[in-house]
C-alpha cells in the first residue's frame, strides 16, 4: 500500500462529526405539571447528548414562552456543568419563541441564534392569579382558613386582596429580576451594553432586534449553522427526552375520572396557553 491510499483509506474509515441536539419545547415547569420542562423531565437526555461518540458540539433547540425560573436555572446549570467538564461547546437555536425562562434557558449557550422573526427576551418576572372571594360569598360557602405565622397565606385567591401581599409578592418578584439580570449580564457579557437597562423591561424583541441589541449572535438554523461550522457530512444526532409514563388514571375516559384531576389538568392547559398567547401562538 502506497502513501495516497494509506490517506485515501484513513479518510474512508473516519467518522464525521456529530452534534447532538436536545430539544427543550413548551413551559417549563416541574415534572408534576402535565406537559412541562423541567430537569427531571430531561436530566436522562442531556446526560446522553454529552456522551455520543464522535462529539463535536451539543445544541439545544428552544421553543419555550417561559415558566418556572427555578426549572430553568436548573437546567441552565446541568448543561453548562457537563459542557465545561467534557470541553464541548454548546449552541442554542430559538425557534418560535425563547422568552423569558426560555430566554434563561437558551442563555446555556456559548453562542445563540434566531430566525429573524423568532420571539426573544421578556427578561422580566409575572404572577398572575384569580381572585374568587366575592364568587365564594355568592355561592354561600364559608372560607376556613387557619395558619401558624402571620405571613404563611399569600394572596389566597378565596380572600380579598390584601395590600401586604402585594407589597412581599413584589419584593420576591423584584429579587428574582435581579437574578435574571445578572444572569444575562455575565452570560452576554462583551455582547449586550452593560448600562442598558431597557433590556429588563420585560419587553420582547424579533430575532432581528435581539441581534442589533445583543441578546443573540446571529440568524440561522440548527442545519445551516451546524454544516456551515462542522461540514456538510457533520450529523446532527437528536437525543430525545424520555416519554412520561401516567398512572392509569391520566389513560381513564373522562367519564372515569376524579373531578380534582380533571380541574387539575385544566388549570394546566389554561396556563399553558394563556403563557403562548402572549407571543400570539
Amino acid at each position: 500500500m502506497n502513501i495516497r491510499d494509506h490517506f485515501n483509506l484513513e479518510r474512508l474509515w473516519r467518522r464525521p462529526p456529530v452534534v447532538s441536539v436536545l430539544r427543550f419545547e413548551g413551559v417549563i415547569m416541574s415534572r408534576q405539571r402535565r406537559g412541562g420542562v423541567s430537569l427531571a423531565s430531561h436530566a436522562a437526555a442531556i446526560e446522553r447528548a454529552f456522551r455520543a461518540s464522535g462529539l463535536v458540539a451539543v445544541a439545544i433547540v428552544v421553543n419555550s414562552p417561559g415558566g418556572s425560573p427555578v426549572q430553568s436555572a436548573l437546567l441552565f446549570r446541568r448543561i453548562r456543568q457537563l459542557a465545561d467538564e467534557k470541553g464541548i461547546p454548546v449552541i442554542a437555536f430559538a425557534e418560535d419563541v425563547a422568552a423569558s425562562g426560555g430566554y434563561w434557558l437558551a442563555l446555556a449557550g456559548d453562542e445563540i441564534f434566531s430566525e429573524e422573526t423568532s420571539i426573544l427576551g421578556s427578561i422580566g418576572v409575572i404572577s398572575a392569579g384569580f381572585g374568587f372571594s366575592q364568587l365564594i360569598g355568592r355561592l354561600g360557602v364559608d372560607r376556613r382558613l387557619h395558619t401558624a405565622g402571620s405571613r404563611k397565606s399569600l394572596l389566597d385567591p378565596f380572600l380579598p386582596e390584601d395590600p401586604g401581599d402585594v407589597e412581599r409578592l413584589t419584593a420576591l418578584q423584584q429579587d428574582i429580576h435581579r437574578a435574571f439580570k445578572e444572569h444575562v449580564r455575565r452570560r452576554r457579557a462583551g455582547k449586550i451594553a452593560a448600562a442598558d437597562e431597557t433590556l429588563f423591561s420585560g419587553d420582547v424583541l424579533t430575532g432581528r432586534m435581539a441581534l442589533d441589541r445583543g441578546l443573540i449572535d446571529g440568524i440561522g438554523e440548527l442545519r445551516s449553522v451546524m454544516r456551515a461550522r462542522y461540514g456538510e457530512k457533520v450529523r446532527l444526532r437528536p437525543v430525545l427526552a424520555g416519554r412520561r409514563r401516567w398512572p392509569l388514571l391520566r389513560r381513564l375516559p373522562l367519564v372515569e375520572r376524579e373531578p380534582s384531576t380533571l380541574i387539575a389538568e385544566l388549570a394546566d392547559w389554561v396556563e399553558a396557553r394563556l403563557l403562548w398567547a402572549r407571543f400570539g401562538l
